[in-house]
């Protein structure tokens, strides 16, 4: 089974990179220096970075994994306008336990290497930092962009979002249904620019 899902995986990106998505798609914004980007799944900052470099706006990137962490603060350590917290967002404040698996770390995976991290409520986050509107969210969590788009719907923060740039894993129970939902719920308020099943979709504020 696992090896049909890789292989399936591999017969979705094709299209993906044929279309050069990483450096268009994921990319191409309306924004400026004014703009306010979160970045959920920070990884190695790589995303944030090339965003900076583009536009000059002031980013928010959430990485909860310490060796990642301290990696992409110090990779903008000298810019002011990109603020890295060691924490993920989410729809509770609770600590979860994550297998570290590179790119692919998740709370839905089995890995040797296990670590307890902290996870924010994400409307908590932006009321403490006066947010009320965000440019851009990136969402790249491996699974937890379940739980955390319901909250940010049933909240109605995603009609703050002028645009929600996700990814969806499908190795998280009833994916496909999950999903699904999700995407109709935010079809009422935002409309789809771009859409590679399982593989990243951009949402824009109608």
């Amino acid at each position: 089974m696992l090896n049909f899902l890789c292989s399936a995986q591999k017969r979705r990106v094709i299209p993906w990179f044929k279309a050069r998505g990483d450096e268009t798609l994921r990319l191409n914004y309306n924004l400026d220096e004014n703009s306010i980007v979160f970045d959920l799944g920070g990884f190695e900052g790589k995303w944030a970075s090339d965003i900076f470099n583009k536009y000059a706006c002031r980013i928010f990137v959430f990485e909860p994994v310490p060796e990642y962490f301290y990696q992409i603060r110090k990779r903008f350590q000298k810019n002011q306008k990109v603020s890295v917290f060691n924490f993920g967002l989410d729809k509770e404040n609770r600590t979860a336990k994550l297998s570290l698996l590179g790119n692919g770390t998740s709370m839905f995976k089995r890995g040797v290497r296990q670590i307890d991290v902290k996870l924010v409520k994400a409307a908590d986050f932006m009321d403490e930092q006066g947010i009320d509107r965000i440019d851009l969210m990136k969402i790249n969590i491996e699974g937890g962009e379940y739980d955390l788009l319901d909250h940010l719907i049933s909240g109605r923060l995603s009609s703050k979002i002028s645009n929600i740039q996700a990814q969806f894993h499908d190795f998280v129970p009833n994916a496909r249904a999950r999903m699904k939902k999700i995407q109709e719920e935010l079809s009422k308020t935002h409309y789809l620019t771009y859409q590679y099943e399982f593989v990243w979709e951009n949402w824009r504020r109608k």
